[in-house]
Order: C-alpha cells, then structure tokens, then sequence
C-alpha cells in the first residue's frame, strides 16, 4: 500500500523523541524528509527508507 505524506501533515513515529514528544511535522517531502519536532521545534532530515518504516500513523492531514 501506498501513503502519500504531504508537507504540512503531522505523523506520530514509533520511537519518542528525546524531548518526549513522538509527533512531527512534515516540512520536506523527497529523497529525504524534512521533520520538525511538534515538543521541541528540532529539525531534523531523514531518509525516505527509514521515515516510512519509522512511521505508526497519520495523526493530521494538511488542512486544504
């Protein structure tokens, strides 16, 4: 199955960030994505392989 993730989506990971909080948003879809702590406002790129295994769930869709 295909997910399409759009920049301004909000996605919950499975691991927690250090800050603790486990949500983020996309800011950079790509090769790479660009991810900013929704806790923390970290900023952080992460390749596409790893994001899409380190995804749970979609918690916010970009409002259109």
């Amino acid at each position: 199955m295909i997910v399409r993730y759009e920049v301004g989506d909000i996605v919950k990971m499975k691991k927690s960030h250090p800050c603790g909080s486990d949500r983020w948003e996309i800011t950079r879809t790509g090769i790479d994505f660009g991810l900013k702590c929704i806790g923390c406002g970290r900023y952080v790129l992460v390749p596409r392989p790893k994001f899409e295994k380190a995804v749970k769930e979609i918690v916010e869709r970009k409002a259109t």
